[in-house]
Parts: C-alpha cells; structure tokens; sequence
C-alpha cells in the first residue's frame, strides 16, 4: 500500500537511521500487534458470549515472555530479538526494496491505534466506574493501616465515582482523537503528561502496571515525535513552519474501502459496542466482586457477642488469634471475618478481568485483618460451606449451621476450619457509613451519623 507526501519531497535516509528504525520497528510492532500465541488461545473464552470483560483483556494485552506479569526482563527479550532481526533486515535488504518514510508512516499508524485501543479499553471501565469501585463492606470496617498501598489507590478512587468517570471520560476523548491523524499529536502529547501519572502512581503505590504504563508512554513519545520539531519551530523558536501533510495515497477502490472498513471495525468494537457492554456491566455485573448474591437480607457488619470454641467460652479480645471480633455478610456470597488470626497477603496489583466468581479478588487482594469466605448456602436446611477465597488458603473449610432468630441476631455453629467446634452469636451493628451519606446527600447538607 503506497503513501504520498503532498508537502514536501521525501527525505534521504543515512545507513545508521536506517538501522535503528529497523530495530524500533521489530521493537514495536512485537508488543503493539498480537503475534503472541497466547493471545490468540485466549480468544477461545469469547465463544460462550462476548461480555465487556473479553474486550478489556484483548485491549490491555500485552505479550509476556518471562512470566504472567509484564516485567523489564520482557523489554531486554525483545530489544534483544529486534536487534537480531534488524541484522538479519539489514543483511537480506541489500539492494533498497521498502520506502522508510512509508514504513515510518505504517508504524505511526499502528502505535496510534494501539494507543487508542488502550486508552479505550480503561477509559469505559472508568467512565462506568468499575475498576475502582465501591468500598465492600468489609473494606469499610477493615482498619486504614490494614491495607496495602495500592489497595488504598484503588480504594480511594473508588469513593470519588464521579472523578472516576471524569478520568475515564477523558481516556476515550484522548483515543478518539488519536483515531483521527490531524489531532494525533495534540492528543499524544496529553497521554504523555495523563499517563506519566499513572506511571508515577504506579511507582508510588506499588502498583502491578509500571512497564504497561512505560510501554503507553513510549508510543505516545513516537507518536508526538514525527511532529515534534514542528512544534518547536513554531511555539518555541517562533518561525513559520509548514504543516505535515503527509497522507496515504490510494489509488484504487478496494483500498479506499478497506482503509475505511479497518476504521469503521476498530470504532464499533472497541467504542459502541464496548461502550454498550460496560454500560449494561455496569448495572448487572460490577466485575471486580462476585456476581452471585448472598443471603437475602443478612447484609452488614455483626458483632459477635458470644465466641465458644470446643466447649470453651473466649472473652471479647482484639489480640486472640482465635476468637472472632466481627462478621460481614456482603451482598453477595462472601462472609469475612475479622480476628487477630494473622493473614498472608495476597496481592496482585494488575488490572485481570474474570467471569469466574472465585477469580474477583478485588474484595480482599492488597487486605490483611480479615479471612474472606465464599460460600454456598442450602436454606432448606440453614447450612453454609465455607471456602477460604485466598490462595494461601485453599483447603480451607468451614461447615457452619445458621439460625436467624431476630432481624438483628444470628447464631452460627458447625466446626471451623481446623475442625473444632463452634459457636458464636452475632449481632448486626446498624452502622451508617460516612461516605454513602456524603454521596446520597452532598457535602454541603449537614447530617448525623
């Protein structure tokens, strides 16, 4: 497919340029297209039924070599093997055989869309805010100092929706207008300063995105490159400067149809149709907690009043290993438990999307003070098992029976997950929460808690 330039003649490339755009051409196009076998194997979850979810994983790719988290260690691989193949360019290229103006043109076109993709895939998710969201339960009675750092990031910009939205709102003004060639450089130039912070909080936070975020950077940097001096001439050094008008030339029919129908694709899916997919995500299935619901009106934070293990009566203490403080029924299937019984933490600090219950770590990821349950209820005989959520813990089971005398007052009793039996009752604390009754109310109306 041939390019034009329709401002000024095409510039000589040297040897060394050459063989550098070479390198950062292998370089890019390995991270920027899906030429990873495990992304096409991934593909595979897509056949039950498109969900919002399938097209975040397949916008946030990005191809591992080293392990299942992006590292540094990938970057070296693949300079590594850019440097190989532009060797092996270089040796096979003898006699001139590509325009590099067109190739550099091509490869613009790819980290723009790249780019774009990525900006879109996050920007919906926080336009709806789903990937930060609404503290749990147990996360508003768990204590500040209980939480990771990241955690607390996300926990943070889960109170705030509205800036959430903003954010993402922004995120998907940036992708469209890198879409569009004339505003892609204007657009660059903002990821750049918007994405360096998510750099720097990813640092800061001890987030699991730094080489993602780094990796975003650089193709906006190559994106704002081809217009950079440009811009310099005209804002910094103050002198007539000519526009790029650079443009692909297509000179037959199916060309120009294609170019549009590759256009027209990336914009349904990546915009409408995922814009659709979030926006129902949003209202049937938040991603980041469990979608199957919890026991109809159990929902809250319960005191326990009474604590008996193996026929022996434990008084209220916050520094027994053994005797529960609290229990959270959350609205959906997860039961937690709070005691000074020491917790290994599980954190993964990255951005994963399941359909599967038991992969939505969110809730207790980056959280230590707590043990979080999923269980299955059978109401017909008041029973609950319970299984430990956290990978550190997998064997753990807890085989309880539950009686609701009153709407405050609930006895458990069954054995634990070492086997000893147990009794404890709980009673529901009416707790109002200072963050819902600012967002149901506003902060300039005065209430009480």
């Amino acid at each position: 497919m041939s390019t034009e330039n329709l401002n000024a003649e095409t510039r000589t490339w040297s040897s060394t340029e050459k063989f550098l755009f070479r390198v950062l051409f292998v370089f890019i196009v390995i991270q920027a297209l899906p030429l990873d076998w495990k992304y096409f194997a991934s593909l595979k979850n897509l056949l039950p039924g498109l969900h919002y979810g399938d097209i975040f994983n397949i916008a946030h790719y990005y191809p591992t070599w080293l392990g299942a988290v992006p590292s540094f260690g990938d970057w070296a691989l693949f300079l590594g093997f850019a440097l190989i193949r532009a060797f092996a360019w270089s040796f096979a290229e003898r006699k001139p055989r590509f325009k590099y103006d067109d190739l550099y043109y091509w490869l613009r076109v790819i980290a723009r869309y790249r780019l774009a993709i990525a900006l879109l895939g996050y920007g919906f998710i926080k336009f709806y805010p789903l990937q930060a969201p609404f503290p749990s339960i147990s996360n508003l009675n768990t204590e500040y100092g209980f939480f990771t750092r990241w955690k607390l990031f996300g926990l943070s910009l889960g109170i705030v929706p509205s800036y959430e939205s903003f954010l993402g709102g922004v995120e998907i003004v940036l992708a469209l207008f890198l879409l569009y060639r004339k505003t892609a450089s204007l657009a660059a130039f903002i990821v750049i300063v918007f994405a360096g912070n998510v750099f720097m909080s990813n640092i800061a936070y001890e987030g699991g995105e730094i080489v993602y975020s780094l990796f975003l950077i650089g193709l906006a940097f190559f994106v704002l490159a081809y217009d950079l001096q440009r811009i310099i001439n005209l804002i910094i050094l103050q002198k007539p400067t000519a526009p790029n008008r650079f443009k692909p030339a297509f000179f037959s029919g199916w060309k120009r149809t294609g170019r549009l129908v590759a256009k027209l694709a990336v914009v349904f899916f990546f915009v409408i149709l995922y814009g659709f997919k979030t926006k129902s995500g949003y209202v049937h299935d938040k991603f980041q907690y469990p979608a199957t619901p919890g026991l109809a009106g159990y929902a809250g934070v319960y005191n326990v009043n009474t604590y008996v293990q193996n026929k022996d009566t434990l008084a209220y203490s916050d520094t027994d290993p053994v005797r529960w403080s609290d229990v959270v029924f959350e609205n959906w299937n997860t039961i937690s438990i709070r005691s000074n019984r020491p917790v290994i933490i599980d954190s993964n600090n990255t951005d994963r999307f399941s359909r599967i219950d038991q992969d939505r770590s969110f809730e207790y990821e980056g959280s230590i003070g707590r043990h979080y349950y999923s269980y299955v209820a059978d109401t017909l005989n008041h029973t609950l098992i319970l299984h430990n959520r956290n990978k550190h813990y997998e064997n753990e089971t807890l085989k309880l029976n539950y009686e609701r005398r009153n709407d405050s007052l609930i006895v458990l009793s069954g054995t634990s997950y070492d086997n000893q039996p147990v009794y404890a009752e709980l009673q529901k604390i009416n707790k109002r929460y200072l963050l819902e009754e600012v967002a149901k109310r506003g902060r300039r109306k005065s209430f009480k808690l």
